[in-house]
């Protein structure tokens, strides 16, 4: 199209949900699909109405495809857009390629300059950083505040990291995999905890006086968000970062007597500059 480039994909990490979407256990990457969103490459053509771009830069793009005009974009919440796409879903509502593939067409408002010390390969990390940062930051952080990442997989290491640079003290990992919570501490983890050995709620006494000030949430199983509400102290906050069930169930009265706030965070919205930065 006229405002969109030609990338020639140089790198395209493997996410989770295109694992699921190849053993047919989600519903939004339907054959014949090219999944891929975590991509990096070179700018091959540009389209007609393309400005500020060259041939040859080294680039990386949202996952994200955004429009640009609707009410949320125009207050910069580009992630709730009403006519938002992902690179490499194909759903009920749409079916978009994505960048397993030599050449994937991108909207040029969704590109990013690479810097030079940044290889293709890192920067296919930078979609994932940027969804733990964008749920950090839509977590209410309070200096030297006490927080819980729940799953030490991908994105619950990267919110850990982000976490680090953040205002917070104590940093708590909590996973059933004991590989990963080792792999958690060398990341920035203060404690790891193995709910599948021990209780949450008595291993976070033993290292907060009533319980964790914020808890992330980086699976999306019901037995996951239960262990994040168990940590929390009352009034505490939990953000919600994993989306893999459709649907689970939540303590809904230790929710509301224990005046628990609960945020959804969904991809990322601008933080892209800052992960390059990292």
């Amino acid at each position: 199209g006229e405002e969109e480039v030609l990338i020639q994909v140089k790198a395209c990490g493997i996410c989770g949900s295109d694992v699921h979407g190849m053993d047919g256990s989600t519903r939004r990457r339907r054959p014949p699909i090219i999944m891929g969103h975590e991509a990096s490459g070179v700018i091959a053509k540009l389209g007609s109405g393309v400005s500020g771009w060259k041939k040859g830069e080294r680039v990386t793009f949202d996952s994200t495809v955004y429009c640009g005009t609707c009410w949320y974009c125009r207050r910069g919440e580009i992630n709730l857009c009403d006519n938002r796409r992902v690179l490499g879903v194909s759903c009920d509502e749409y079916h978009r390629h994505g960048a397993f593939a030599e050449y994937v067409a991108v909207p040029a408002r969704i590109l990013y300059k690479l810097p030079e010390n940044i290889s293709f390969e890192q920067a296919t990390m930078v979609e994932t950083l940027s969804i733990a940062v964008h749920a950090v930051n839509r977590t209410p952080i309070t200096l030297n505040d006490t927080a819980l990442a729940v799953g030490a997989g991908n994105i619950g290491l990267l919110v850990i990291q982000a976490l680090k640079v953040s205002s917070c003290g104590l940093i708590i990992a909590a996973d059933i995999d004991q590989n990963k919570l080792e792999l958690a501490l060398k990341l920035g983890a203060d404690v790891a905890v193995n709910t599948a050995e021990s209780g949450i709620r008595e291993e976070i006494l033993k290292h907060t006086e009533r319980g964790v000030d914020i808890a992330i949430e980086a699976v999306g199983f019901t037995p996951a968000i239960k262990t994040a509400i168990d940590a929390l102290k009352k009034g505490g906050t939990l953000t919600l970062i994993g989306n893999i069930s459709p649907t689970v169930e939540v303590p809904l009265q230790a929710i509301v007597t224990r005046e628990i706030s609960v945020n959804g965070s969904c991809a990322s919205k601008g933080e892209y500059p800052v992960c390059l930065d990292l």
